[in-house]
């Protein structure tokens, strides 16, 4: 599901602190299959509350991105089966592990 272009562009998104954008650009792919409820689908919403978490301390309310971000440690559990199939995904959780420690959350 998850393509070189949307992988792309959520990690230019995210190395820009562009972060409310990058949420949009995985929303797109997750929208439409969010009732599947696959293993896949929940780490792209994983994927989607880090961002969210990032945008939150951004608009200077750090107090509530634990709850995003504990959102995708959920579902991170799933990218050792995913990203197996899709490396793509382990390069997102890359990025996202590095911005979560720039932010010192």
């Amino acid at each position: 599901m998850l393509t070189r272009e949307y992988a792309g562009t959520f990690l230019a998104c995210l190395n820009e602190g562009r972060y409310y954008d990058a949420h949009e650009a995985l929303e797109e792919l997750w929208f439409p299959r969010r009732s599947q409820k696959t293993p896949e689908v929940l780490l792209l919403k994983g994927l989607i509350n880090a961002s969210v978490s990032f945008e939150l301390h951004k608009r200077g309310r750090p107090h509530k991105a634990p709850g995003p971000w504990g959102v995708y440690m959920k579902y991170r559990e799933y990218l050792p089966q995913i990203g197996g199939r899709n490396p793509l995904y382990f390069e997102l959780d890359d990025a996202v592990h590095a911005i979560q420690r720039s932010l010192g959350a």
